[in-house]
């Protein structure tokens, strides 16, 4: 998902990504014409008034930063993603794009990232020290502290020990970032702890040794956050099937949404399709049934596995139109049947560690893209 290209201000310390900018820009004709007409001419290299696949690779490299990816290369997972992207733009067969082609899916591309976004927004917290020592200095910390050392492993451990796994127990909603992050580890948790003495940090574990001192840790972590404040990228959602429900219930989108995967299959001259591409078509159906992107989630990837074994998808064998519409249908339908069984959440705490300004070919410079990592 991406990391965020547009920002809306809720509060000092928190933004909310959710799209508006995005729709925005496209729903205005003029301005996102403009935006297009001078971002094509940029693209356009040799003046033929067309794109060609070279000149397309800028723009699906930032689209892919947009969504979060790691660059070309990086991973089969993320390199498909990649070429899906290619294919929308080239149709899957085409060498040259024209200015409006890449205008229609461009908007397309843009407002799926929009409609992902304020489906399921992504809150920029900046954690400066505020919230955790408003936590440490409640009424409720003393008890919550007992109950985190209670759910550590402090048998015959060191106080190191149970507090580097205290540590893991306080989430981003009382204030501390994710002390897993590389980052916050290096450059927060490890200076704190280095506020002890070797002797105390080695010493066994007690559960009044471990209140007072987890107690003067998250007190010194305040102070670090205080002095360098650390931006965190948190997104959750619940995967329940609900998605589906609606969209197998609007025979008109369901029929337009099948159709246009149809189209853009690879089919054998006798215009049939194989089953190993119903994969793909069901991506392309993805952010209308509320599902992530495949590789995005692996649970729900499961799911959608084991529901193309139930309905004999993945047999690879050859089906007409009307027979690929029916196992689209039952493929949904399963995948529907066990997220309402057993729904999936899913949540995040990605620390920002920078916005970056990169020479972009398709976004503006007022649309940084910060990099989560």
């Amino acid at each position: 998902m991406a990391s965020g290209w547009f920002w809306r201000r809720k509060s000092t310390r928190k933004l909310v990504v959710d799209g508006t900018e995005i729709e925005k820009l496209v729903e205005d004709k003029e301005a996102f014409s403009s935006y297009v007409e001078h971002k094509f001419e940029e693209l356009d290299r040799d003046h033929d008034g067309k794109l060609s696949v070279r000149e397309l690779q800028p723009v699906v490299a930032d689209i892919g930063a947009a969504l979060g990816l790691p660059a070309v290369g990086s991973s089969p997972d993320s390199d498909h993603i990649y070429t899906e992207v290619l294919s929308e733009f080239t149709h899957g067969k085409q060498e040259k794009v024209s200015k409006s082609e890449f205008k229609e899916v461009l908007s397309d591309i843009l407002l799926g990232v929009a409609a992902g976004l304020k489906r399921d927004p992504i809150v920029i917290l900046r954690i400066d020290g505020a919230d955790l020592r408003e936590f440490v200095e409640s009424p409720r910390f003393e008890t919550e502290a007992v109950a985190i050392f209670s759910g550590v492993e402090s048998s015959g451990s060191t106080l190191r020990t149970c507090l580097t796994a205290g540590l893991g127990q306080i989430t981003v909603e009382n204030g501390m970032p994710p002390a897993s992050d590389a980052w916050v580890s290096s450059n927060v948790v490890e200076p704190a702890l280095q506020s002890f003495s070797i002797d105390v940090l080695e010493m066994a574990a007690s559960q009044e040794a471990f209140l007072d001192h987890f107690k003067k840790l998250l007190c010194e972590i305040v102070q670090r956050l205080q002095k360098r404040p650390v931006i965190v990228a948190h997104s959750e959602n619940t995967f329940d099937g609900s998605g589906i429900r609606r969209l197998l219930a609007n025979k008109f989108e369901l029929g337009k949404l099948l159709d246009e995967a149809w189209k853009d299959l690879p089919k054998d001259r006798h215009h049939k399709v194989s089953t190993e591409f119903l994969r793909i078509a069901l991506d392309k159906m993805a952010a209308s049934a509320d599902l992530p992107p495949f590789g995005a989630v692996s649970q729900v990837d499961d799911v959608v596995d084991e529901a193309s074994k139930m309905v004999n998808a993945d047999e690879g064998k050859l089906v007409n139109e009307e027979e690929f519409q029916q196992l689209m249908k039952e493929i949904l339908g399963c995948i529907m049947l066990q997220l309402e069984g057993n729904p999936i959440f899913v949540s995040s705490n990605s620390v920002v560690h920078e916005t970056l300004n990169s020479p972009s070919t398709l976004l503006p410079p007022s649309m940084a893209i910060p990099q989560v990592g």
